[in-house]
């Protein structure tokens, strides 16, 4: 390609309609298909399989270690394997695809005759296995950054797409919530039938997609050592910035993992945590928007500072609604709850969008740094030793805090009898501890990993000089 097609291709709209309509439904089927795991997995694991407690603490703390090993070893080879006609990225989607899909229903299936160990060792062989589909899957997401050279049009591209994945990723309380109105006390078979209903509609959209959507950024041909692409990045300055920022946030998860049982203290059902969901997931679309239209006036730094203090802020407000509301039922505090999920969802637009835009522009300035090499898989990777960790940590902690009287919460697993689960009622103590962590606990973990923003340089009139410069480094790839 010559130097001016090159510059006349950055300087104009270079992705058509259908393409960007089928890449961003692609997305939304496929956060469908991780939410149903994201939202569902451990409730299916304490209410339908009834798995202890312990045994959920070391389940969540031994899959982020190994998708932590998983994940060196996938991103080794994405960004280590020459490109080839097809892309870099599309063929490694379109061959996983499919298995993505069966893994995702035998999530949610454990067929009766396992018992004890050979059964806990089935669900970590699932699970497992669905970490190893998911970090080709994945892939969908960094294409984002190679369908076009054009610096508005991917940054547009890329707000789509965190718009697209935090509505699907709300997608299955609605669908549960439906299921749950046609099978009410079997939770199993909404399960199982949710899932495959996801599975469906992400393997056939996300194939589709594959046939339209098109690789257009120039990278480097002949294979690199993919080694060296970590210590690059590990020498670069804004890349620690995420790495620090990624490893506070995210110990929110133990606050997302109290949500399903907040729902179920308050409401009586798994099935209604959409009533907790639905207005934060609203919230994060609009919050989406709202930050799209406030970056041509801010810094994209300065709002990702201010979204972490709003959020301790409206963290606060909805604890002390949801506190109001448990003390005195009354039908206008209620409302005012889920208008505070809905404010505090706002603040989920700026911490979902935000960050993809800084990998986007950190991977701009590696390619710089590196003389133009790619490293949409390893920056992830690099990013992920820090949240391995404190996924890990969180996803220990949670069910020990959280599960039978004994524990912090005190949180008191349904019954299972012939007609279905009975949910029992909880006690005050717990509920207000569950909304705690949900509310308070999430607000202060999202102020705090804004703080490392305060040495994030890679905006502005730098974030143009150095995609300018970039440009200029392709003409002569």
């Amino acid at each position: 390609m010559s130097e001016k097609t090159l510059t006349a291709s950055a300087a104009q709209k270079n992705v058509k309609k259908p393409e960007f309509v089928m890449y961003v439904a692609s997305l939304f089927f496929y956060t469908m298909m991780t939410g149903m795991i994201g939202n569902y997995r451990n409730n299916y694991l304490s209410d339908v399989l009834q798995v202890s407690k312990n045994y959920i603490s070391f389940f969540n703390l031994i899959l982020p270690i190994a998708g932590f090993i998983i994940n060196f070893f996938v991103s080794m080879y994405i960004d280590g394997r020459k490109p080839s006609k097809s892309g870099k990225f599309r063929p490694l989607i379109l061959i996983a695809t499919v298995p993505a899909g069966i893994l995702l229903v035998l999530t949610f299936f454990a067929p009766s005759f396992l018992t004890g160990n050979v059964l806990l060792a089935y669900l970590l062989i699932v699970a497992l296995g669905w970490t190893i589909v998911t970090n080709f899957c994945g892939c969908l997401n960094m294409i984002a950054n190679f369908m076009t050279p054009n610096l508005k049009e991917r940054d547009s591209i890329i707000s789509f797409r965190s718009i697209s994945s935090a509505v699907g990723n709300s997608a299955p309380l609605v669908v549960i919530l439906v299921l749950n109105a046609i099978w009410k006390n079997d939770l199993a078979l909404q399960y199982i039938v949710g899932a495959s209903l996801c599975s469906a509609c992400g393997v056939i959209s996300m194939l589709l997609a594959m046939k339209l959507v098109r690789e257009r950024v120039v990278c480097v041909q002949e294979k690199k050592n993919p080694l060296i692409g970590i210590f690059d990045i590990l020498s670069n300055k804004y890349a620690w910035t995420i790495i620090a920022s990624d490893f506070i946030k995210t110990f929110r998860n133990i606050a997302t993992y109290m949500g399903i049982y907040l729902a179920v203290a308050l409401l009586g059902s798994p099935s209604k945590f959409l009533f907790f969901g639905l207005p934060t997931g609203i919230g994060t679309a609009v919050g989406m928007l709202v930050i799209n239209f406030l970056l041509k006036k801010f810094d994209s730094r300065v709002l990702y500072i201010a979204s972490g203090i709003y959020s301790v802020i409206i963290n606060t407000l909805a604890f002390g609604a949801g506190y109001l509301y448990f003390k005195h039922g009354s039908g206008i505090l209620q409302i005012i709850f889920i208008i505070s999920l809905f404010l505090i969802g706002i603040q989920f637009g700026a911490s979902n969008l935000l960050p993809t835009m800084f990998q986007a522009d950190v991977l701009e300035s590696l390619e710089l740094q590196t003389n133009g090499k790619r490293l949409d898989a390893s920056l992830p990777f690099v990013i992920g030793i820090g949240t391995t960790i404190s996924s890990a940590v969180a996803g220990y902690i949670a069910p020990q805090i959280l599960f039978d009287a004994d524990s912090l919460i005190g949180y008191i697993r349904p019954l299972e009898t012939e007609t279905g689960l009975v949910y029992l009622e909880q006690s005050f103590h717990t509920k207000v501890l569950l909304l705690f962590f949900y509310t308070i606990f999430h607000g202060i973990m999202m102020f705090l990993a804004g703080v490392p923003f305060f040495f994030y340089k890679l905006t502005g009139k730098t974030k143009e000089d150095v995609h300018s410069a970039v440009l200029k480094q392709r003409e002569n790839i």
